[in-house]
């Protein structure tokens, strides 16, 4: 009952479609038919009849529901893959055309001869001759034609023309164990790696950056070039002052670490093998500041130094420290005995034996403790 209630609906509602509607939907079912009738079990579809299917079921709006033989995604597969193997065949790569030996030698010479004219220029002129080439194809001629032009000179070269007359600048922020900052301000020459000029603080401001260029370059004595990156701390009197001494200004990129690599090799060495954070939370700043100065010592001057001065009994035994970079280097001469005063004769004893091994053996937990004790006592 309800399949014939069914069929006259579908009767009634076919009687308000349109004539071209029913027509397709005739043929899509009659197509389906013969598909049928050739086969027993299952029917075969072949390559003709995917293609007349997919084309009567784009022409057809009530295609999904006369489809019989095959299921709506199969078909939308179908159409999907004619559609790629239409672009593929459309996108195939074909052969490209010879171009005759004359017509080349043509392009380079008129490249050759005439500097100024481009791609386009040469096209036309050879369609004047009635030699139709595409402007890609005389582009690919003139790079024979004309070599590249010389680029400016690299970084490096800069670098190894100019080292007489480069210092860096650089900031190196360091904490203590009570995660306080310290920063250290270091000049540094490129040619001699020598330390011009270096000096710490808690709170750098711009005026106090200003400061250490002035005392940096006293009486107007001065590099010609200057490498810094762009922080805040150096501020608009910063570039005023390095202008009025005669000192240009050469700006870091972001991200690039290789042009103020000297430095950069420095401040990495000053941070791992002489600032330890206890003794930066027990004396201030001024080990920081101790530290970095005597990086400025020559490794010449530091030998005859430590060859002629007698050594004291209870002198803690120092250890040489070589930042290397490039083919030069810097030897950075410190020591681990603390500041006299710092603690009483009894812990003495224990921070001379502390001071046989090096000072990455120590944990800082470990020198916290003994200054805790000294403060308690």
């Amino acid at each position: 009952m309800l399949e014939a209630v069914l069929v006259l609906a579908a009767a009634v509602a076919d009687a308000f479609r349109p004539r071209w509607a029913l027509l397709t939907e005739i043929a899509l079912l009659r197509h389906q038919l013969a598909v049928v009738q050739r086969s027993v079990a299952r029917p075969r579809v072949v390559r003709f009849d995917r293609i007349v299917l997919v084309a009567l079921a784009a022409v057809t709006p009530t295609w999904r529901n006369v489809l019989r033989i095959v299921q709506p995604e199969t078909l939308l597969r179908w159409h999907r893959a004619g559609f790629k193997a239409l672009w593929r065949w459309r996108s195939r790569t074909r052969p490209a055309s010879r171009l005759d030996t004359e017509t080349a030698a043509l392009i380079r010479s008129m490249a050759s001869t005439n500097r100024l004219w481009g791609a386009e220029r040469i096209r036309g002129e050879l369609l004047k001759l009635g030699i139709r080439v595409s402007k890609r194809t005389i582009q690919k001629y003139m790079r024979a034609a004309r070599p590249a032009r010389p680029r400016g000179q690299r970084w490096s070269t800069f670098l190894r023309n100019h080292s007489q007359e480069i210092w860096a600048c650089d900031f190196l922020q360091a904490y203590d164990v009570f995660f306080r900052s310290i920063f250290a301000f270091v000049f540094i020459e490129l040619a001699t790696r020598k330390v011009v000029l270096a000096a710490t603080t808690r709170f750098p401001s711009q005026a106090w950056v200003t400061q250490q260029l002035r005392n940096a370059t006293p009486s107007g004595a001065g590099p010609r070039f200057l490498i810094r990156d762009g922080d805040d701390k150096f501020g608009a009197a910063f570039n005023a002052l390095a202008r009025a001494n005669g000192i240009r200004m050469v700006r870091t990129a972001v991200r690039a670490p290789n042009m103020n690599a000297v430095c950069e090799r420095f401040l990495g060495s000053l941070r791992r093998e002489c600032l330890d954070p206890s003794w930066c939370s027990m004396t201030g700043t001024s080990s920081a500041s101790s530290v970095s100065t005597s990086a400025t010592t020559t490794p010449h001057a530091l030998t005859k130094d430590s060859a002629s001065r007698p050594r004291s009994p209870r002198s803690a035994p120092t250890r040489a420290i070589s930042s290397r970079s490039q083919s030069s280097a810097v030897s950075i001469m410190i020591t681990d005995e603390p500041p006299e005063g710092l603690f009483s004769p009894p812990i003495r004893e224990v921070v001379d034996w502390m001071n046989r091994w090096p000072s990455s053996w120590l944990s800082t937990k470990r020198r916290a403790r003994l200054w805790e004790r000294e403060q308690w006592e």
